[in-house]
Protein backbone atom coordinates (compact mmCIF):
# COMPACT_ATOMS: atom_id res chain seq x y z
CA UNK A 1 0.00 0.00 0.00
CA UNK A 2 1.42 3.65 -0.63
CA UNK A 3 0.91 6.27 1.33
CA UNK A 4 -1.95 8.05 -0.48
CA UNK A 5 -3.78 5.24 -0.14
CA UNK A 6 -2.60 4.62 3.78
CA UNK A 7 -3.61 8.26 4.43
CA UNK A 8 -7.09 7.35 2.66
CA UNK A 9 -7.12 4.40 4.67
CA UNK A 10 -6.45 6.24 7.76
CA UNK A 11 -9.05 9.44 6.96
CA UNK A 12 -11.60 6.66 6.46
CA UNK A 13 -10.65 5.15 9.81
CA UNK A 14 -10.86 8.21 11.67
CA UNK A 15 -14.33 9.80 9.67
CA UNK A 16 -15.76 5.93 11.05
CA UNK A 17 -14.51 6.85 14.61
CA UNK A 18 -15.68 10.31 15.04
CA UNK A 19 -19.45 8.68 13.54
CA UNK A 20 -19.59 6.30 16.07
CA UNK A 21 -18.77 8.14 18.56
CA UNK A 22 -21.42 11.00 17.15
CA UNK A 23 -24.13 8.31 17.84
CA UNK A 24 -23.43 6.73 20.52
CA UNK A 25 -23.20 10.52 22.13
CA UNK A 26 -26.63 10.70 20.35
CA UNK A 27 -28.19 7.17 21.67
CA UNK A 28 -26.59 7.76 25.04
CA UNK A 29 -28.36 11.85 25.45
CA UNK A 30 -31.29 9.81 24.90
CA UNK A 31 -30.81 7.21 28.04
CA UNK A 32 -32.44 3.62 26.61
CA UNK A 33 -28.94 2.51 26.48
CA UNK A 34 -28.86 3.15 30.15
CA UNK A 35 -31.96 2.14 31.38
CA UNK A 36 -31.73 -1.25 29.62
CA UNK A 37 -28.67 -1.82 30.87
CA UNK A 38 -29.23 -0.42 34.57
CA UNK A 39 -33.21 -0.94 34.64
CA UNK A 40 -34.86 -3.15 32.13
CA UNK A 41 -35.58 -6.82 33.66
CA UNK A 42 -37.73 -8.30 30.33
CA UNK A 43 -40.04 -9.35 32.92
CA UNK A 44 -37.99 -11.85 34.58
CA UNK A 45 -36.68 -12.60 38.17
CA UNK A 46 -35.72 -8.56 39.09
CA UNK A 47 -32.40 -8.92 38.09
CA UNK A 48 -30.54 -6.72 35.38
CA UNK A 49 -27.51 -6.42 33.63
CA UNK A 50 -26.09 -4.23 36.93
CA UNK A 51 -27.22 -6.38 39.27
CA UNK A 52 -23.86 -8.73 38.42
CA UNK A 53 -21.94 -5.95 37.06
CA UNK A 54 -21.55 -3.23 39.65
CA UNK A 55 -20.65 0.21 38.84
CA UNK A 56 -17.46 0.80 40.55
CA UNK A 57 -15.56 -2.79 39.35
CA UNK A 58 -17.60 -4.67 36.78
CA UNK A 59 -18.10 -7.37 38.61
CA UNK A 60 -19.07 -8.60 42.47
CA UNK A 61 -16.39 -9.15 45.29
CA UNK A 62 -17.93 -11.25 48.13
CA UNK A 63 -17.64 -7.85 50.02
CA UNK A 64 -20.33 -6.67 47.75
CA UNK A 65 -22.59 -9.41 48.02
CA UNK A 66 -22.07 -9.35 51.80
CA UNK A 67 -22.93 -5.62 51.66
CA UNK A 68 -25.93 -6.44 49.95
CA UNK A 69 -27.41 -9.00 51.94
CA UNK A 70 -26.93 -6.74 54.80
CA UNK A 71 -29.00 -4.33 53.43
CA UNK A 72 -31.49 -6.04 50.87
CA UNK A 73 -31.87 -9.65 51.38
CA UNK A 74 -34.66 -10.07 48.98
CA UNK A 75 -32.28 -8.37 46.52
CA UNK A 76 -32.67 -10.22 43.13
CA UNK A 77 -29.06 -11.21 42.85
CA UNK A 78 -30.34 -13.79 45.80
CA UNK A 79 -32.19 -15.80 43.56
CA UNK A 80 -32.09 -18.95 41.25
CA UNK A 81 -28.51 -19.57 40.05
CA UNK A 82 -27.29 -17.15 43.31
CA UNK A 83 -28.46 -19.86 45.50
CA UNK A 84 -26.74 -22.61 47.12
CA UNK A 85 -28.09 -25.38 45.35
CA UNK A 86 -30.34 -23.11 42.92
CA UNK A 87 -33.37 -23.25 45.57
CA UNK A 88 -31.77 -22.01 49.05
CA UNK A 89 -29.35 -20.89 50.69
CA UNK A 90 -26.65 -17.82 50.63
CA UNK A 91 -23.40 -18.93 52.26
CA UNK A 92 -21.61 -19.72 48.79
CA UNK A 93 -22.40 -16.41 46.88
CA UNK A 94 -21.45 -14.38 50.00
CA UNK A 95 -18.28 -16.33 50.72
CA UNK A 96 -17.09 -16.66 46.89
CA UNK A 97 -18.99 -14.60 44.73
CA UNK A 98 -19.89 -17.20 42.12
CA UNK A 99 -23.02 -18.19 40.49
CA UNK A 100 -24.50 -21.67 39.04
CA UNK A 101 -23.55 -21.96 35.37
CA UNK A 102 -25.82 -25.19 33.73
CA UNK A 103 -23.75 -25.63 30.67
CA UNK A 104 -24.93 -28.42 28.17
CA UNK A 105 -22.56 -30.81 26.56
CA UNK A 106 -21.64 -31.38 23.04
CA UNK A 107 -22.35 -34.59 21.50
CA UNK A 108 -18.85 -35.13 21.81
CA UNK A 109 -18.90 -34.92 25.76
CA UNK A 110 -20.01 -37.41 28.69
CA UNK A 111 -19.54 -38.08 32.04
CA UNK A 112 -18.38 -41.09 33.44
CA UNK A 113 -20.52 -40.70 36.31
CA UNK A 114 -23.74 -40.21 34.60
CA UNK A 115 -23.49 -41.19 31.26
CA UNK A 116 -26.93 -40.07 30.28
CA UNK A 117 -26.67 -36.15 31.66
CA UNK A 118 -26.91 -33.84 28.88
CA UNK A 119 -25.56 -30.67 31.10
CA UNK A 120 -23.29 -30.04 33.73
CA UNK A 121 -23.32 -27.11 37.09
CA UNK A 122 -20.62 -25.54 37.36
CA UNK A 123 -19.87 -22.73 39.79
CA UNK A 124 -18.04 -19.36 38.19
CA UNK A 125 -17.37 -15.74 38.83
CA UNK A 126 -18.72 -13.18 37.16
CA UNK A 127 -16.81 -11.61 34.24
CA UNK A 128 -16.16 -8.27 34.61
CA UNK A 129 -17.04 -5.64 32.17
CA UNK A 130 -14.29 -3.33 32.68
CA UNK A 131 -12.45 -2.87 29.53
CA UNK A 132 -13.29 -5.76 28.18
CA UNK A 133 -16.69 -4.94 25.85
CA UNK A 134 -14.73 -2.19 23.79
CA UNK A 135 -11.35 -3.91 23.82
CA UNK A 136 -11.39 -8.09 24.24
CA UNK A 137 -13.54 -9.92 21.37
CA UNK A 138 -12.82 -12.71 23.83
CA UNK A 139 -15.92 -13.12 25.79
CA UNK A 140 -17.14 -15.42 29.27
CA UNK A 141 -14.63 -17.65 30.15
CA UNK A 142 -15.19 -19.94 27.81
CA UNK A 143 -15.63 -18.34 24.66
CA UNK A 144 -18.78 -19.44 24.38
CA UNK A 145 -20.57 -15.69 23.78
CA UNK A 146 -19.50 -14.53 19.84
CA UNK A 147 -20.84 -10.60 20.41
CA UNK A 148 -21.55 -8.67 22.87
CA UNK A 149 -25.49 -9.21 21.90
CA UNK A 150 -25.06 -12.82 22.11
CA UNK A 151 -23.42 -12.58 25.60
CA UNK A 152 -26.22 -10.22 27.05
CA UNK A 153 -28.78 -12.22 25.36
CA UNK A 154 -27.57 -15.28 27.55
CA UNK A 155 -27.48 -13.54 30.37
CA UNK A 156 -31.19 -11.98 29.75
CA UNK A 157 -32.36 -16.16 29.34
CA UNK A 158 -30.38 -17.78 31.73
CA UNK A 159 -29.76 -15.45 34.73
CA UNK A 160 -32.76 -13.00 34.64
CA UNK A 161 -35.24 -15.61 33.55
CA UNK A 162 -36.93 -13.11 30.89
CA UNK A 163 -40.46 -13.72 29.86
CA UNK A 164 -40.25 -11.04 27.60
CA UNK A 165 -37.89 -11.50 24.71
CA UNK A 166 -35.69 -8.65 24.05
CA UNK A 167 -35.45 -7.23 20.68
CA UNK A 168 -32.10 -6.90 18.41
CA UNK A 169 -32.49 -2.94 19.11
CA UNK A 170 -32.20 -3.52 22.57
CA UNK A 171 -29.94 -5.92 22.87
CA UNK A 172 -27.48 -3.63 20.40
CA UNK A 173 -28.22 -0.52 22.83
CA UNK A 174 -26.61 -2.89 25.59
CA UNK A 175 -23.48 -3.38 23.78
CA UNK A 176 -23.03 0.32 22.63
CA UNK A 177 -23.70 1.04 26.28
CA UNK A 178 -20.96 -1.47 27.37
CA UNK A 179 -18.99 -0.02 25.04
CA UNK A 180 -18.74 3.46 25.04
CA UNK A 181 -19.60 4.64 28.75
CA UNK A 182 -16.56 5.60 30.53
CA UNK A 183 -17.63 3.17 33.54
CA UNK A 184 -16.92 0.26 31.40
CA UNK A 185 -13.15 1.58 31.39
CA UNK A 186 -10.50 0.86 34.08
CA UNK A 187 -8.63 4.58 33.15
CA UNK A 188 -8.98 7.27 30.78
CA UNK A 189 -6.02 5.51 28.87
CA UNK A 190 -8.39 2.84 28.30
CA UNK A 191 -11.17 4.86 27.13
CA UNK A 192 -8.88 7.07 24.40
CA UNK A 193 -7.68 3.59 23.28
CA UNK A 194 -11.40 2.65 22.20
CA UNK A 195 -11.95 5.69 20.55
CA UNK A 196 -8.69 4.99 18.41
CA UNK A 197 -5.62 6.49 20.20
CA UNK A 198 -2.69 4.89 21.32
CA UNK A 199 -2.29 1.55 22.79
CA UNK A 200 -1.73 1.89 26.55
CA UNK A 201 1.99 1.22 27.56
CA UNK A 202 2.87 -0.67 30.51
CA UNK A 203 4.14 1.73 33.54
CA UNK A 204 7.47 2.62 34.36
CA UNK A 205 7.24 1.51 38.24
CA UNK A 206 8.13 4.25 41.00
CA UNK A 207 9.58 1.87 43.68
CA UNK A 208 12.59 -0.90 43.22
CA UNK A 209 10.02 -3.29 43.73
CA UNK A 210 7.59 -1.98 41.07
CA UNK A 211 10.50 -1.77 38.49
CA UNK A 212 11.72 -5.24 39.41
CA UNK A 213 7.98 -6.52 38.86
CA UNK A 214 8.01 -4.71 35.34
CA UNK A 215 10.68 -6.95 33.82
CA UNK A 216 7.72 -9.88 34.59
CA UNK A 217 5.69 -8.39 32.02
CA UNK A 218 7.72 -7.23 29.48
CA UNK A 219 8.11 -9.40 26.64
CA UNK A 220 11.29 -11.14 25.88
CA UNK A 221 13.05 -14.61 25.51
CA UNK A 222 12.83 -16.50 29.03
CA UNK A 223 16.23 -17.86 30.16
CA UNK A 224 16.97 -20.46 33.05
CA UNK A 225 16.45 -19.03 36.69
CA UNK A 226 14.86 -15.70 34.81
CA UNK A 227 11.89 -14.10 35.73
CA UNK A 228 12.40 -11.92 33.04
CA UNK A 229 9.55 -12.22 31.10
CA UNK A 230 7.47 -14.44 32.81
CA UNK A 231 3.98 -12.82 32.91
CA UNK A 232 3.96 -11.57 29.67
CA UNK A 233 4.12 -15.20 28.15
CA UNK A 234 0.43 -15.40 28.66
CA UNK A 235 -0.49 -11.02 29.15
CA UNK A 236 1.29 -9.82 26.10
CA UNK A 237 -0.19 -7.37 23.57
CA UNK A 238 -1.82 -4.14 23.91
CA UNK A 239 -4.80 -5.87 26.78
CA UNK A 240 -1.94 -7.63 28.52
CA UNK A 241 -4.30 -11.07 27.37
CA UNK A 242 -2.58 -13.15 25.13
CA UNK A 243 0.45 -15.16 23.98
CA UNK A 244 3.27 -13.75 23.20
CA UNK A 245 5.89 -14.38 20.62
CA UNK A 246 8.10 -16.30 22.87
CA UNK A 247 5.51 -18.77 24.33
CA UNK A 248 6.97 -21.95 23.17
CA UNK A 249 3.81 -23.60 24.18
CA UNK A 250 1.19 -21.55 21.87
CA UNK A 251 0.91 -19.74 18.85
CA UNK A 252 1.18 -15.89 19.25
CA UNK A 253 -1.65 -14.51 20.05
CA UNK A 254 -3.43 -16.88 21.60
CA UNK A 255 -6.58 -15.58 24.16
CA UNK A 256 -6.71 -18.86 26.15
CA UNK A 257 -4.74 -20.77 28.32
CA UNK A 258 -4.31 -23.65 31.01
CA UNK A 259 -2.68 -22.73 34.09
CA UNK A 260 -4.18 -25.26 36.41
CA UNK A 261 -7.07 -24.06 38.03
CA UNK A 262 -9.74 -26.63 37.39
CA UNK A 263 -7.46 -29.59 38.04
CA UNK A 264 -6.14 -27.82 41.54
CA UNK A 265 -9.42 -27.26 42.71
CA UNK A 266 -8.50 -24.96 45.56
CA UNK A 267 -12.42 -24.84 46.41
CA UNK A 268 -12.55 -28.41 46.48
CA UNK A 269 -15.53 -28.19 44.27
CA UNK A 270 -17.26 -31.63 42.48
CA UNK A 271 -15.38 -33.22 40.22
CA UNK A 272 -16.43 -34.84 36.49
CA UNK A 273 -14.78 -37.44 34.61
CA UNK A 274 -15.28 -36.34 31.19
CA UNK A 275 -14.67 -38.42 28.28
CA UNK A 276 -13.73 -36.42 25.53
CA UNK A 277 -14.20 -37.73 21.91
CA UNK A 278 -12.32 -36.36 19.14
CA UNK A 279 -15.23 -37.64 16.36
CA UNK A 280 -12.76 -40.47 15.22
CA UNK A 281 -13.56 -42.85 18.10
CA UNK A 282 -10.73 -41.18 20.12
CA UNK A 283 -12.00 -41.07 23.67
CA UNK A 284 -9.70 -39.40 26.39
CA UNK A 285 -10.91 -39.03 29.67
CA UNK A 286 -10.29 -35.72 31.71
CA UNK A 287 -11.01 -34.97 36.03
CA UNK A 288 -11.13 -31.85 37.05
CA UNK A 289 -14.04 -29.39 38.57
CA UNK A 290 -14.87 -27.58 35.11
CA UNK A 291 -13.84 -28.60 31.67
CA UNK A 292 -13.58 -24.93 30.42
CA UNK A 293 -13.28 -24.70 26.45
CA UNK A 294 -14.12 -28.35 25.50
CA UNK A 295 -18.03 -27.36 26.19
CA UNK A 296 -18.33 -23.89 23.52
CA UNK A 297 -19.89 -25.33 20.74
CA UNK A 298 -19.65 -24.27 18.12
CA UNK A 299 -15.55 -24.50 18.73
CA UNK A 300 -14.75 -20.84 19.47
CA UNK A 301 -11.70 -19.10 17.36
CA UNK A 302 -8.11 -19.94 17.97
CA UNK A 303 -9.27 -23.33 18.66
CA UNK A 304 -7.78 -26.21 16.14
CA UNK A 305 -10.14 -28.63 14.60
CA UNK A 306 -10.13 -32.30 16.15
CA UNK A 307 -8.13 -33.49 13.27
CA UNK A 308 -5.39 -31.17 14.10
CA UNK A 309 -5.46 -31.41 17.84
CA UNK A 310 -7.53 -33.59 20.22
CA UNK A 311 -10.71 -31.38 21.82
CA UNK A 312 -9.33 -32.91 25.52
CA UNK A 313 -5.75 -31.01 25.15
CA UNK A 314 -8.03 -28.20 26.05
CA UNK A 315 -9.75 -29.33 29.05
CA UNK A 316 -9.01 -26.85 31.72
CA UNK A 317 -8.46 -23.58 29.04
CA UNK A 318 -9.63 -20.63 29.70
CA UNK A 319 -10.25 -17.07 28.99
CA UNK A 320 -6.54 -15.08 29.51
CA UNK A 321 -8.16 -12.19 31.31
CA UNK A 322 -6.81 -8.33 30.37
CA UNK A 323 -4.52 -7.24 33.57
CA UNK A 324 -5.43 -3.70 33.38
CA UNK A 325 -7.58 -2.53 36.31
CA UNK A 326 -6.89 -5.71 37.75
CA UNK A 327 -6.72 -4.49 41.37
CA UNK A 328 -10.31 -3.80 41.11
CA UNK A 329 -11.64 -6.97 40.18
CA UNK A 330 -11.10 -9.24 42.84
CA UNK A 331 -11.51 -12.18 43.36
CA UNK A 332 -9.28 -14.25 40.21
CA UNK A 333 -9.83 -16.82 38.21
CA UNK A 334 -13.26 -18.42 36.56
CA UNK A 335 -14.02 -20.28 39.95
CA UNK A 336 -12.62 -16.71 42.24
CA UNK A 337 -10.44 -19.65 44.17
CA UNK A 338 -8.05 -16.67 44.79
CA UNK A 339 -9.02 -13.85 46.49
CA UNK A 340 -6.54 -11.39 46.59
CA UNK A 341 -3.47 -10.22 44.21
CA UNK A 342 -0.98 -11.88 46.81
CA UNK A 343 -2.54 -15.11 46.45
CA UNK A 344 -2.75 -15.08 42.76
CA UNK A 345 1.49 -14.50 43.22
CA UNK A 346 1.04 -17.43 45.50
CA UNK A 347 -0.90 -19.43 43.02
CA UNK A 348 1.52 -18.67 40.20
CA UNK A 349 4.70 -19.30 42.07
CA UNK A 350 3.52 -23.14 43.07
CA UNK A 351 3.14 -23.76 38.86
CA UNK A 352 6.22 -22.19 38.38
CA UNK A 353 8.00 -24.41 41.04
CA UNK A 354 6.46 -27.37 38.80
CA UNK A 355 7.52 -26.63 35.69
CA UNK A 356 8.06 -23.28 33.64
CA UNK A 357 9.04 -22.78 29.75
CA UNK A 358 12.68 -23.57 30.59
CA UNK A 359 12.42 -26.39 33.54
CA UNK A 360 10.94 -25.45 37.26
CA UNK A 361 11.63 -22.06 38.47
CA UNK A 362 11.30 -21.05 42.19
CA UNK A 363 10.08 -17.55 43.03
CA UNK A 364 11.26 -16.04 45.80
CA UNK A 365 9.23 -14.17 48.46
CA UNK A 366 11.02 -10.74 46.93
CA UNK A 367 9.18 -11.72 43.47
CA UNK A 368 6.32 -12.58 45.06
CA UNK A 369 6.00 -8.86 46.35
CA UNK A 370 7.58 -7.28 43.13
CA UNK A 371 4.75 -9.24 41.02
CA UNK A 372 1.89 -7.60 43.24
CA UNK A 373 3.31 -4.37 43.35
CA UNK A 374 3.69 -4.24 39.64
CA UNK A 375 0.07 -5.31 38.81
CA UNK A 376 -1.47 -2.93 41.25
CA UNK A 377 0.06 -0.05 38.95
CA UNK A 378 -1.71 -1.66 35.99
CA UNK A 379 -4.49 0.98 36.09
Amino acid sequence: MNANARTRSRLRAATLIVAATALSMIVSAAGEDARLFRKETFGGNGRTCETCHSRSTGTLSPGDVQALLQQDPTNPLFLHDGLDDGISGTSRIAEHATIRIVRPLPPNVRIAEDPSATSVVFLRGIPTTLNTPALDPALMYDLRAPTLADQALGAIHDHAQNTVEPTEEQLGLIADFQRSDKRFFSSDALHDFALGGPAPQLPPGNTASEQRGRLMFVESESTPGSTKGICALCHAGPMLNQTSRFNSGAPPGARIANIGVSERNLLNLPEYTFLIDDGFGNVQAAKMSDLGIPLTNPRPPGVPPPFVRHPAFFAGFFKIPSLWGVKKTAPYFHDNSVKTLEEVAAFYADMFAAGGPNGPLQLTAQDKADMVAYLKLLK
